[in-house]
């Protein structure tokens, strides 16, 4: 039996932000275990990049202004550029109740400190990206700090850190289950390559993470959901630098990445399949015609059925993230049910976790709205509407 002092389960950006944050406090002999032959190969390669902290509720927003704390200091720690550009996340409301979500939304990130979000009239939000079509926008939101990250220089650089400060990550391992002590602890975890015993273990194994729990008795309510993107051919239509543009009522979003425009629109995944990850030739064509219909430009431009891709988010019952010890199981720490933002707030989370296993609490910001126990107890956060 090999040992580890802490196995995170899961080598996405949040597993490795994990390890390395926890290698970074003192912690020797962590161990990384993914089933993958290679880093990206889970959500963290099918993420579209965006960063924002314009939410609807105060954790939610702390913890996006942790995590862009520590992207602006991302490459001095790790060596790795995060490409942290502040383009901006335009929102868009069709009519007055959409706006009135989205400002009540702003209050709530001006109470956190986000004072540069600001509110816009339909002329501001043609300055901003003149390419929308004229008419059916009553104004919108937006905020300059936010806007795009690269996941993959992300994964890479918490890899590389780690790795300097002795984490081990092993490829092409997989968690098969825990060995228990009677007392409901863990004392290994179980693999492909034979059993690891453990001090602590982490569950970062994002929209698979129920099973792990699973393994130690403990009920986890994260669910797999598909996301889809479309992208278009390369093409100069649009600006590399337009922001993050969000239509509120139904989501539709659109941004430019290396020469080629994604388009997304949220879709329930598919009953009976939860961790399929194929592309709907039908969603491809729905989500054409409404870019087409709001960006004239794109009316021409075709798509590249090959460039097209889905993956996994991680959702919990109240689309925040689940951090902390597993109730019943002190020595499995959860990081889990992100919910679309996992990417964007893996600086943070990993932060978090490592105060919270090296010190019995998280010292940066309150995360008792995160803690694993409110489902048990009754006390979910409430669930964002637009934002």
């Amino acid at each position: 039996m090999t040992t580890a002092s802490v196995a995170v389960i899961g080598g996405g950006v949040i597993g490795a932000s994990v390890a390395y944050h926890l290698a970074a406090r003192g912690w020797r002999d962590v161990v990384v275990l993914d089933r993958g032959l290679g880093p990206g190969e889970g959500s963290t390669g099918r993420a579209t990049g965006g960063f924002r902290a314009q939410y609807a509720t105060p954790v939610n927003v702390r913890l996006s202004l942790l995590a862009r704390e520590k992207l602006c200091r991302f490459e001095a720690e790790t060596g790795v550029d995060p490409g942290y550009s502040r383009a901006g996340y335009l929102w868009i409301a069709a009519d007055e109740f959409e706006l009135a979500a989205l400002r009540e939304g702003q209050r709530v990130q001006h109470a956190e400190g986000l004072s540069e979000a600001v509110e816009l009239d339909p002329a501001d939000v043609a300055r901003l990206n003149p390419a929308l079509a004229e008419g059916g926008i009553a104004g919108g939101v937006f905020c300059p700090t936010d806007g795009f990250i690269r996941p993959l220089r992300m994964l890479e650089g918490y890899l590389a850190a780690g790795a300097r400060l002795g984490v081990r990550t092993e490829w092409g391992t997989e968690a098969t289950g825990f060995a228990l002590r009677r007392d409901g602890t863990i004392s290994a975890v179980l693999t492909s390559r034979g059993p690891v015993g453990v001090a602590a273990v982490v569950n970062a194994a994002g929209a698979w993470a129920a099973l792990p729990a699973e393994w130690a008795g403990v009920g986890l309510p994260v669910t797999p959901l598909r996301r889809q993107a479309a992208a278009t051919v390369p093409c100069g239509r649009l600006p590399e630098g337009m922001p993050m543009t969000i239509f509120a009522a139904d989501g539709f979003h659109l941004r430019v990445r290396d020469g080629r425009v994604l388009l997304l629109r949220p879709t329930p995944g598919r009953e009976g399949r939860p961790f399929d990850v194929s592309v709907d030739s039908a969603w491809v064509r729905e989500v054409t015609d409404i870019a087409r219909a709001r960006v004239p430009l794109l009316r021409d431009v075709e798509i590249d059925p090959a460039a097209c891709w889905a993956g996994l988010y991680e959702m919990s019952p109240d689309k925040h993230a689940i951090l902390g010890p597993a109730p019943g199981c002190p020595n499995l720490f959860l990081v889990n049910g992100s919910s679309g933002h996992g990417v964007m707030h893996a600086p943070a989370l990993g932060h978090l976790l490592a105060e919270i296993m090296s010190d019995g609490t998280a010292g940066s910001l309150d995360v008792t709205p995160l803690r694993p126990t409110r489902f048990l107890e009754g006390d979910p956060n409430p669930v964002p509407g637009l934002l």
